[in-house]
This record gives structure tokens, C-alpha cells and sequence, in this order.
């Protein structure tokens, strides 16, 4: 199961990512998470949105360099140590993150995590096999769900 993420190059400028966010939400299109990482000259917009493929169209129309690539969401409890034992399930097996972001649930001692790995399958099958709770493209992406 795993979720549809948009990621957008930016030019280190000025009006970039309100210019983003703008087309996104003109088109009716809703930023679930995200996250921005940045160099001296550009930088990387990853979103989580309730119609990925969309998203990337009109981006991509409006002149914007733009991916799609899968990522994991799985929900964690909001306590100490909570994502260490996740973590750890996955550094013996072998998986290594490219990147993760995460977020307080709106669902009451829960956090949300979205993370990137090289095999995405062989993970959610670890996350699986450990009980780890995998969210879906659904709960993830659409309003009330998470």
C-alpha cells in the first residue's frame, strides 16, 4: 500500500512555494503533509495531496519540474521511543530510510510517519510481519481519515 508523494524542484527564490501552494489549492487540490528540504540554489517540496496525479499535471502544465514517487505511511504511538522501535524493526532487517517526515495524528497519542525506502514491497512486508499499523493510499490522503 504504498502512497502516491509528489516532489517539486524549486528555485531558491522568493514566491516559489506560496506560488505552489497557490495553484494547488485553486485547483481544489489539498495538502495532506509536506515537507522542504533546501541547498543554496534550489529545494525540494515533498506533498502528500488528495489527488497526486492531478497535482503533478498541473504543476507540471505550470512550468514546474515535478516527480511521483511511493512512499510508506504507518502510524505510531505518541510517546517516547514510539518510532525508535519502528526504526530499529527495519535496521535489522536491513532497510535503510532515504528520508521521512512526521506529524502529531489528529487521532489522540497516535503520530503520523511517511518515509521513503529503496524497496518499498520489502518494507511494508517487515511493517506487516511486526504489526506495525500501515496506513492506506485512503486514510492518508482523504479528509477525516487520519
Amino acid at each position: 500500500m504504498p502512497i502516491k508523494q509528489i516532489s517539486i524542484f524549486l528555485e531558491n527564490k522568493q514566491g516559489r512555494l506560496a506560488e505552489v501552494t497557490r495553484i494547488l489549492g485553486d485547483n481544489g487540490l489539498d495538502i495532506r503533509a509536506l515537507s522542504l528540504a533546501d541547498t543554496a540554489d534550489y529545494g525540494v517540496l515533498r506533498l502528500i495531496v488528495n489527488d497526486p496525479d492531478r497535482a503533478k499535471k498541473i504543476l507540471t502544465d505550470n512550468g514546474f519540474a515535478v516527480s511521483v514517487n511511493d512512499v510508506i505511511a504507518i502510524e505510531i504511538e505518541d510517546r517516547p521511543g514510539g518510532l525508535a522501535e519502528v526504526l530499529a524493526v527495519l535496521d535489522k532487517k536491513g532497510i535503510s530510510i532515504e528520508y521521512m517526515y512526521a506529524f502529531v495524528n489528529s487521532k489522540p497519542n497516535t503520530a503520523m510517519v511517511i518515509f521513503r525506502v529503496e524497496d518499498p514491497e520489502s518494507a511494508l512486508e517487515i511493517l506487516k510481519s511486526e504489526d506495525v499499523k500501515i496506513k492506506s493510499p485512503d486514510e492518508v490522503c482523504n479528509h477525516n481519515k487520519f
